[in-house]
């Protein structure tokens, strides 16, 4: 019987610290209470469109507009008891908690790194890394003519696909952020040090 609980504790501690567990959680949490969020679209400037915030956010592609070659890129967005419906603009959709950095960070970014590694091995640690711990990152994220908009960075970062074509989800620290329509890029915290 001690067996069971000491195996049953341990099971537990690793499900509750994998990366994948809490982005199907994120994602359970949003379609059934939605999650209290920050909506915000910009220009291809960077400027900000509009900015809502809200307890009840859940974003999914709107599959009405779906053909039979392509996925749709209309978002649905929900608030409360209210829609959005937003396709075109850059939009960053981001959990309350998360904060964007992008003042704390020069806008552009120039870096070396002449360590060697094993690319193969590496990238086997980095997928292991990204399903079940995260990894400490920077996320630079800029409009779709390259104009930085907005930078995140958190202890445990993992990257996630989405159902919403030209999209990315990324887990940061526990919180879901939403990037729809940006060029971005994510640096380990490591090269900026």
């Amino acid at each position: 019987m001690k067996n069971r609980i000491i195996t049953l504790i341990v099971l537990l501690i690793v499900l509750t610290s994998c990366q994948d567990i809490r982005i199907w959680v994120s994602g359970f949490e949003q379609t059934f209470k939605g999650l209290e969020m920050v909506m915000q679209s910009y220009d291809e400037n960077s400027e900000i469109i509009d900015r809502i915030e809200g307890r009840s956010i859940s974003i999914r592609r709107d599959k009405r507009f779906d053909s039979e070659n392509s996925s749709s890129q209309v978002l649905q967005i929900t608030i409360g008891g209210s829609e959005v419906t937003h396709v075109g603009s850059s939009l960053l959709l981001y959990q309350q908690g998360l904060i964007n950095i992008f003042d704390d960070y020069a806008k552009t970014i120039d870096l070396e790194n002449r360590d060697r590694s094993i690319p193969f091995i590496n990238r086997m640690v980095i997928d292991f890394k990204n399903s079940f711990t995260g990894k400490e990152k920077v996320i630079l994220i800029r409009s779709q003519n390259g104009t930085p908009l907005a930078t995140f960075a958190g202890d445990r970062v993992s990257l996630y696909s989405t159902d919403v074509p030209q999209s990315t989800g990324l887990l940061i620290d526990g919180k879901y952020l939403f990037i729809y329509r940006c060029d971005y890029t994510i640096y380990d915290l490591a090269l900026l040090k």
